[in-house]
């Protein structure tokens, strides 16, 4: 056997079995909250929820249909940024829903933190639930939320929503999202006092409004395209534990079903996530390739395939927990290969707009402010 050839292998091998064998053990789904049957009656009045919301009319009403379920003497503030729809009225409609106004957005700010910063202006409880517009909450998984408050010690958790799934594309990717999230972020790691790494999903976080006053509010990030990880840090580094899990009970409504609009939301921010860094960008190029393309090609090869297959054993392995949350058949961890080359594809996509000159945009809004 010729050193060639374990190239095409060993590299694999050890990515994969290291990940298996790591104690922090990042493929798992041992990190979660589902919702409590029978809790909807729970006093929430130590909640606000900040919700904000531009061009949301088609999905606020399921979003706040969900919070009336979730117990008593909750108070919900919607931010009205600046929508060109019905949002504001249809918020309005609902009792103990306060809705603002949001003012023109200011230089250096993102617009869902400067929605954010006008909405905590008018928090006065103890809690604050910050939850997108397009995210629906089960009955009973607020005050499953409060439990694991209180048992884990957290003054911040976040909880990974359950993205929709309607078509191909939806079922290869969407999984492998939260998957490589929690590689990037072990929640393990995170929900420990190891302050070097700090996750968060930033659909449904849950947070002691002190803390978020002691870091200076959302103006501590105001320019932070990847506003949740940034501020699972800030809150981190100000002494406070934070909490990071998966939920079936926190259902986005955003429909993606196609590859482009996959695309444009991997790439409004990878390349962000890798700091801009062209270095990072090669490295996580040859990662993938050692880990996904090597040992493919090196099946061919009778000296080296049995260590091959052995890590592309490893390689489905560790992502068939995911699977399996999401009731997904394990056949779909055959795929990862193409579905790591489409995340590698959109991170290189997402530089080559940077490269261009073009910035994350969202809400018709373009950004070009910090990480």
């Amino acid at each position: 056997m010729t050193p060639a050839l374990l190239w095409l292998a060993v590299p694999a091998a050890v990515i994969w079995f290291g990940l298996l064998l790591a104690p922090w053990r990042p493929w798992s789904t041992r990190e979660r909250v589902e919702p409590l049957v029978g809790a909807s009656g729970v006093d929430c009045s130590a909640i606000t929820v900040l919700i904000p919301a531009r061009d949301e009319a088609e999905v606020i009403a399921r979003t706040l249909d969900s919070l009336q379920q979730q117990g008593r003497g909750l108070r919900v503030i919607v931010v009205d940024d600046q929508s060109s729809d019905d949002t504001a009225a249809i918020a309005r409609r609902y009792p103990n829903v306060e809705v603002l106004s949001g003012a023109a957005l200011p230089a250096g700010w993102a617009g869902k933190l400067w929605a954010l910063e006008q909405g905590r202006a008018r928090v006065t409880t103890p809690l604050t639930l910050l939850l997108d517009a397009d995210i629906a909450l089960e009955p009973g998984l607020l005050p499953a939320l409060l439990r694991q408050r209180e048992s884990s010690g957290a003054s911040f958790l976040s909880l990974m929503a359950d993205l929709r799934r309607t078509s191909f594309w939806d079922r290869l990717l969407l999984p492998a999202f939260v998957y490589y999230f929690k590689l990037l972020y072990p929640f393990h790691l995170s929900n420990s006092r190891f302050k070097y790494v700090a996750a968060a999903a930033g659909g449904c976080v849950l947070l002691e409004t002190a803390a978020l006053e002691k870091i200076g509010g959302f103006a501590s990030l105001r320019g932070a395209l990847i506003d949740d990880c940034t501020l699972a840090r800030r809150i981190k580094a100000a002494g406070f534990r934070t909490w990071t899990g998966m939920s079936r009970g926190v259902i986005s409504l955003r429909a993606y079903g196609t590859l482009e609009s996959i695309r444009q939301m991997v790439a409004r921010s990878a390349f962000t996530q890798l700091g801009y860094s062209t270095l990072l960008l090669l490295l996580v190029t040859v990662i993938f390739a050692a880990a996904y393309w090597l040992p493919l090609l090196a099946l061919a090869f009778p000296a080296v395939a049995p260590l091959a297959a052995a890590a592309l054993l490893a390689m489905m392995v560790g992502y068939w927990p995911t699977l399996r949350y999401y009731d997904l058949s394990p056949a779909w961890a055959l795929l990862l290969p193409l579905t790591a080359s489409l995340y590698l594809w959109m991170t290189w996509s997402s530089a080559l707009g940077y490269w261009r000159g073009v910035r994350s945009r969202w809400k018709n809004r373009t950004y070009d402010v910090g990480s």
